[in-house]
């Protein structure tokens, strides 16, 4: 039996096929059965207000989020 590879609350990316827009950030909010050969999720985005189904090979963990990154230098 396939292991879901991600756990709810997860960020993850989400890039779409050929016929959707632009990938983007969003949240796994349940994992489901297989469908069509393949682990499904149900994934929410935070600017959108409906929840998607996707299958396990269009999400990746999500990248870290570059404006959120903070430089510390050390002065000697």
């Amino acid at each position: 039996m396939a292991q879901h590879k991600f756990r709810v609350g997860q960020d993850v990316d989400y890039t779409p096929g050929k016929h959707v827009a632009a990938s983007s950030r969003y949240k796994i909010v349940r994992r489901l059965p297989v469908a069509h050969g393949e682990l499904t999720y149900r994934i929410k985005s935070p600017v959108e207000l409906f929840d998607r189904v996707v299958r396990e090979s269009e999400i990746a963990v999500a990248a870290p989020d570059k404006t959120a990154l903070r430089v510390v230098s050390k002065r000697t």
